[in-house]
């Protein structure tokens, strides 16, 4: 009993001390939290924010540029006018365009006084790095950069954020936070044949999932299966804070916004967001989930013996998983999505989850490239999908050898 109380003081203190820490915090390095900045603009072993890092866009691999107050390779000859051009218009300093994997249109929408206060924490709290990152070259006619001016004429909008008036500020706060300096929209809403996202704040479309980088972006929309329609806005909240709710657990791309990003955040943003996210309508998707209504899962289907070998261990032979530790399958919102990307990719290369502050320690997923072949592994992943009560589409052999090839190129 005393161990436990040592432990739970330490805890409190610890918490207390992370809640100094942000409130000390200036308001550009909180926006920067909410942006995310660092996960692009930080390259593995490099300095903070000196860019570098590749991005893959579907029309080639783009670099990040260096943000710190370098005034060769920087951006520590910019005025407050020319970063907010850069921000919101996607707009160098030089004239030159930048690609929209940079989410200038969703910053578009931020206030002025958070703009400024981006720069101001850029010029005065970074650290500047004299490092040139790779230049990004594209292959024609991607490398026409002037082409962007045509593609900013049609889809970028220039208008401020305006709070609703049928909502509370707290609604009004989570909107904010979601469409403009959180960006959830550029991973979340699908994309068109010109890169831009499909779907406006207002449409049905928008955050209903979509796939970049060989993972697919979850719905954040309320459908009861492959949405977030059975999640609590308490389950929202712990999952932006540990990258654990509902009994399930971060993965992929998402898990650096969860170390770097929302981990960080005010509890009350966090809480925003989730009362934002949760007043979203579903848009509709065609999987399924039916508690009870299950098939039967013994070994005589597809797959069935692969899962009890090599699965079951951690994630139950009915699913269930050892929520926080090892993910349930059981409903879960990633399993059911109409696109299976993810969970193909994530049994294909394994994973790991989020290392946040008062979280439960990361698990780590063995990946099954070696072990299993296209066929077994679809087998897998469809009777994951069509168990326990999940009605998801089936996957193929082929979808897992075009995915395969895609990410051990």
């Amino acid at each position: 009993m005393r161990i436990l109380a040592i432990l739970a003081a330490v805890l409190l203190l610890a918490n207390a001390a992370r809640a100094d820490e942000i409130a000390q915090e200036s308001r550009g390095a909180y926006n920067v939290r909410i942006g995310d900045c660092a996960s692009c603009h930080t390259a593995p072993g490099h300095k903070p924010f000196a860019g570098g890092l590749a991005i893959n866009a579907p029309f080639g691999t783009i670099y990040s540029t260096n943000i710190t107050p370098d005034k060769e390779y920087g951006i520590g000859a910019y005025s407050l006018d020319d970063f907010t051009r850069a921000v919101r218009q996607g707009i160098a300093k030089d004239g030159q365009h930048l690609y929209p994997a940079m989410p200038y249109p969703s910053f578009a929408g931020a206030s002025d006084e958070d703009i400024s206060a981006l720069y101001d924490y850029f010029m005065h709290e970074v650290t500047p790095v004299h490092e040139k990152p790779p230049e990004t070259k594209l292959v024609f006619p991607f490398n026409q950069r002037w082409g962007l001016w045509f593609w900013n004429l049609f889809f970028l909008g220039n208008e401020r954020f305006e709070p609703r008036k049928d909502h509370d500020a707290n609604w009004n706060r989570g909107a904010y936070l979601t469409q403009t300096l959180g960006h959830c929209g550029a991973c979340h809403t699908p994309r068109g044949l010109a890169y831009q996202e499909k779907g406006s704040p207002d449409s049905s479309v928008f955050l209903s999932g979509a796939t970049l980088d060989h993972w697919h972006a979850t719905d954040l929309r309320g459908d009861p299966a492959s949405g977030l329609g059975r999640w609590s806005d308490e389950d929202i909240a712990e999952f932006l804070k540990t990258g654990h709710g509902a009994g399930g657990a971060v993965f992929g791309s998402m898990t650096q916004v969860i170390e770097n990003s929302t981990q960080h955040l005010r509890d009350g943003d966090r809480q925003a967001l989730a009362r934002y996210l949760k007043s979203l309508t579903a848009s509709g998707k065609e999987a399924s989930y039916a508690p009870g209504g299950a098939e039967a899962s013994g070994n005589e289907r597809p797959g069935a013996g692969y899962y009890a070998s090599a699965c079951s261990s951690c994630h139950q032979l009915n699913g269930a998983g050892k929520p926080p530790k090892f993910p349930m399958l059981v409903g879960n919102p990633a399993v059911l999505s109409q696109d299976p990307t993810s969970l193909i990719r994530i049994v294909l290369q394994g994973g790991r989850g989020a290392e946040t502050q008062g979280g439960p320690l990361p698990e780590k997923m063995p990946g099954f490239q070696k072990k299993l072949t296209d066929q077994e592994i679809a087998d897998v992943v469809t009777f994951i999908r069509r168990s326990w009560g999940n009605h998801a589409q089936a996957v193929t052999a082929r979808e897992v050898k075009a995915l395969r090839e895609a990410v051990t190129q």
